[in-house]
């Protein structure tokens, strides 16, 4: 909000690549997207399908003429970019069908890094989402068993908690929570309007 008037896909790619990142998380992402995106950005990446995604030709057409008509109705993924290192391994989970399908994602970096795991909560209703939450914590700590752990994204609580990993980065309801990793200095909040009506969060973490 306000809408955007125009397509907005190679101003998305642009300001993507233009920032400083190894490791990007992305939610609520038009399943036609991550490809030219990884390209745009020199990275490989994986993702899924979530929500909103019937009809998805249809979609897609209205969608990248005008996106304002559909909003986030232009159909759903979560997506995960990687530069500068391999992916071992990519897993997902569908976390519940209702009342929207929600799936999780992880990738294994290659070189002992560990796993980034990638989520998209439940808003509604409220018990749902902490149900979400629980499963996709669980998931994420036997998918990485005794590896470093990264798990992030639009959690869609402002206040999640996942016992054993540290808090790292928060702005309303998007998080990064970590193990074998820790803040090497304070968040960054990354202006993304008209692209986003969610800022940006960075953090650069150390083993």
């Amino acid at each position: 909000m306000p809408a955007a008037g125009r397509p907005l896909a190679a101003e998305f790619a642009a300001t993507l690549a233009d920032w400083e990142w190894d490791v990007a998380l992305l939610q609520e992402v038009p399943p036609w997207w991550p490809r030219p995106l990884g390209r745009a950005c020199g990275a490989s990446g994986r993702m899924v399908l979530t929500s909103r995604n019937a009809g998805l030709f249809a979609r897609r057409a209205i969608s990248a003429r005008n996106p304002d008509l559909l909003a986030a109705n232009g159909g759903g993924s979560n997506a995960m970019l990687v530069r500068g290192h391999a992916i071992a391994r990519h897993r997902t989970l569908e976390l519940t069908r209702r009342p929207e399908r929600r799936t999780m994602h992880g990738i294994e970096l290659a070189g002992g890094l560990g796993w980034v795991v990638n989520l998209h909560g439940s808003t509604y209703p409220f018990e749902q989402g902490q149900a979400d939450q629980r499963l996709a914590h669980a998931t994420a700590l036997a998918w990485a068993g005794d590896a470093p752990l990264i798990l992030g994204g639009d959690l869609n609580q402002t206040r999640p908690r996942h016992p054993g990993l540290a808090h790292v980065a928060g702005h309303h309801v998007d998080h990064i929570f970590v193990r074998g990793w820790e803040a090497a200095g304070a968040a960054e909040r990354l202006v993304t309007a008209p692209l986003s009506d969610h800022e940006a969060l960075r953090v650069r973490l150390r083993a």
